[in-house]
């Protein structure tokens, strides 16, 4: 706006040219009343500036007004929302976490029971169902979970713009069991709006079983649906043209392949499209590839319609029993199913406590071969993005440990669940939590497990299902945490698994050598024991201050376990020491040594100090997470005492008696059974390898 510059008095005025008049009878710089009202309001310079700036700013407000209605609206924008991401203290002296090449144990496994369903995310359990509606906020980057931060609401669907995550701790005895919880939740949907439900099948030899289970659990969906339809549910109600429940079947192995071009309500036609299911024996699963294709394919059902409402629902059930090789589209994954709003439920397999690789029982499903079982080995964990879980071996007894099951299934599909509102299912037909699983009794094609838990107390012990950097500085920010992790990527310390306990004096160099040799095979494990014990150490100082359940059990496993270990193998050591500076037996026909368990430790007082931090963090896990694999672990740990005695024997060095030669009996000439005979003319079942599972 240009200024105005009212006329000089003349020169006896002392005010400068370009103030501006002061109101009042005094004022000679003010225009004559004359001029003022002569002057119209549109020759007016300053109004007409006024004017015409305050039309341009009219007209670009306007027009910014206008610009969103212009704007595309994109009709694929159905996401669900998670909460604030908490701050995270960033230490950024600890070194960048990474997964490592840890060699993990062969074994391993875990599922719960048919009814009895635990919510391992929610303190309390609602039989309303977990199919997430469209919602209209914008999206979080990363969701937050916190443990033992419990719902403090039963769980209720999305649409209530609360942040409500799937489950992860439910569990069934067979598939049977999962599917009929499935139905509870496709009926629920279809009180919604019409449905359809994808079921991705893993193509591996090892889902033999459950294929053909599912397919006949089949029947009981659609027995319900003709409830659903007598009751008027509101999917029947609202178009009578619209098929309210629709299938779509995927197979997943090293591909991707749709076995129904259009989806179908043809019952017959899906049991047949499932019995046809080829099996992939090229031992790769390729699930997530498969989750993002399917989204890809029926993302056209989630747009909008008139109304703001869907077409459809979408369900996907994946039904697998390994953990998959395609995790570098794990994010995808769930980024695609948020975004359209699909949950995702998981038939699948129980993760093997801190493991990453499992024992299934393989039996040839062609009964032209043969039916002997075999073991082969299948990726089906662990329950944790990396392992929080130390390998040091295990001392109860000298045997080896035990097979656990985690409580949960394999991380990325467990989280995947979590973050689309869906379930993971952990099946397996051998679960009992009341005794040990012995070997014989495992069913075909299921996991070799010896020890199941009670998914309501294990669901207080639920993983961190966070995002790779979240989880990275979650660990970080934790002293304790950050010491576990290290030390569970540490190179295994099989500890005194096979000692050598028994020395036979029949010389006093023999025995020197003897005893020799023996430290020499301690000697080669106390290196990796003391690292192990140093990385722990730090996590003592904050041990206290610790709030997670799972992080403490974890950490004061671990710290027990070695520090067991390690008193065990040096005082073993140092007991060695001892017998070859000499000692006497009290009775002098002995002339055996014997190296025992004992409570007492008596080579030194800082063994003996460590001996009792040990057994005081053991006894802690022991009593404070009963009913746990932690516990479970704790407890046979301590069934062996840390020290050594030693105790004296009498071994025979007498020669055995020579044999009589005359008594060996030629029985080459005696007749065989005929039924002996007949048995060995009979054609041998050939028997195949065991494929890539």
């Amino acid at each position: 706006m240009s200024s105005v510059t009212p006329p000089s008095s003349g020169p006896e005025s002392n005010q400068p040219s370009d103030a501006i008049p002061q109101p009042g009878a005094g004022n000679v710089d003010a225009w004559g009343e004359a001029e003022l009202e002569d002057e119209s309001l549109l020759e007016n310079e300053e109004a007409t500036a006024l004017i015409g700036s305050m039309l341009v700013h009219l007209i670009i407000i306007l027009t910014l007004a206008l610009v969103p209605l212009r704007a595309e609206v994109d009709d694929e924008a159905v996401v669900l929302v998670s909460p604030p991401e908490y701050e995270q203290e960033k230490i950024e002296t600890i070194d960048e976490i990474t997964y490592s090449e840890v060699q993990q144990t062969e074994v391993g496994a875990n599922s719960d029971a048919q009814v009895e369903m635990a919510e391992a995310s929610a303190e309390i359990f609602s039989e309303q169902a977990e199919i997430p509606n469209p919602v209209e906020l914008d999206p979080t980057e990363l969701g937050q979970i916190e443990v033992n931060n419990m719902f403090e609401h039963s769980v209720a669907p999305l649409d209530k713009l609360e942040d409500l995550k799937g489950k992860v701790g439910q569990g069934t005895q067979g598939a049977k069991g999962a599917v009929d919880r499935l139905t509870f939740e496709i009926l629920q949907s279809l009180e919604e709006r019409p449905t359809l439900v994808v079921w991705l099948f893993d193509q591996s030899g090892s889902l033999h079983r459950q294929r053909r289970e599912i397919r006949d659990r089949f029947e009981r969906i659609y027995s319900e649906l003709g409830i659903a339809k007598e009751s008027e549910v509101e999917a029947f109600s609202k178009d009578k043209s619209d098929q309210p429940l629709l299938t779509s079947v995927i197979g997943f192995g090293s591909e991707v392949t749709l076995y129904t071009e259009d989806p179908t309500d043809d019952l017959e036609e899906i049991k047949s499209i499932v019995d046809s299911i080829e099996v992939d024996s090229t031992g790769e699963e390729k699930v997530f590839s498969a989750i993002s294709s399917a989204a890809e394919q029926y993302k056209g059902l989630r747009r909008m319609r008139s109304g703001r409402e869907p077409q459809r629902n979408v369900l996907f059930v994946v039904v697998t029993d390994e953990k998959g090789d395609d995790h570098n589209m794990l994010e995808a994954s769930i980024t695609s199913c948020r975004k359209l709003a699909i949950p995702v439920y998981v038939i699948g397999v129980p993760a093997p406590f801190g493991r990453e690789h499992s024992l299934v029982k393989y039996v040839d499903p062609d009964p032209k071969y043969d039916q002997s079982p075999q073991w082969a080995q299948v990726d089906q964990g662990p329950e944790t993005f990396l392992p929080e879980r130390v390998q040091v071996g295990f001392t109860a007894n000298f045997e080896a440990e035990p097979v656990i099951d985690s409580g949960f299934g394999p991380y990325a599909l467990t989280r995947l669940c979590y973050e689309t509102g869906g379930i993971y299912f952990t099946v397996h037909p051998n679960r009992n939590v009341s005794r040990k699983v012995k070997r014989g009794e495992i069913d075909a094609y299921a996991s070799d497990l010896e020890y199941f838990f009670d998914p309501v107390a294990m669901s207080r012990y639920r993983p961190d299902y966070l995002s790779q950097k979240d989880y990275v500085n979650m660990v970080k920010s934790s002293p304790l945490r950050h010491a576990l992790v290290n030390a569970a990527q540490m190179k295994p310390a099989s500890g005194l698994a096979r000692p050598k306990t028994r020395f036979v004096r029949m010389s006093e160099p023999q025995l020197v050598g003897d005893l020799t040799s023996a430290q020499q095979d301690a000697a080669k494990l106390e290196p990796t024991l003391v690292r192990m014990a140093q990385t722990l150490n730090p996590g003592m100082k904050v041990r206290d201050e610790e709030q997670s359940l799972r992080w403490k059990a974890g950490f004061d496993l671990a710290m027990g376990r070695v520090l067991a270990q390690k008193v065990r193998t040096e005082t073993y050591n140092a007991m060695l020491a001892k017998a070859k500076r000499g000692m006497s037996f009290e009775d002098q026909k002995n002339n055996t040594w014997l190296l025992a368990p004992s409570e007492e430790i008596s080579v030194g007082s800082k063994w003996k100090n460590e001996a009792e931090t040990a057994t005081e963090l053991l006894q802690a896990v022991a009593n404070e997470h009963k009913g746990t694999p932690w516990a479970l672990l704790a407890k046979q740990e301590l069934s062996v005492p840390i020290g050594w005695k030693w105790e004296e024997s009498f071994t025979d060095l007498a020669p055995p008696a020579a044999r009589n030669p005359g008594n060996n009996n030629n029985n080459n000439n005696v007749p065989r059974p005929a039924q002996d005979d007949k048995a060995r003319m009979l054609k041998k079942v050939p028997k195949r390898p065991v494929p890539k599972l």
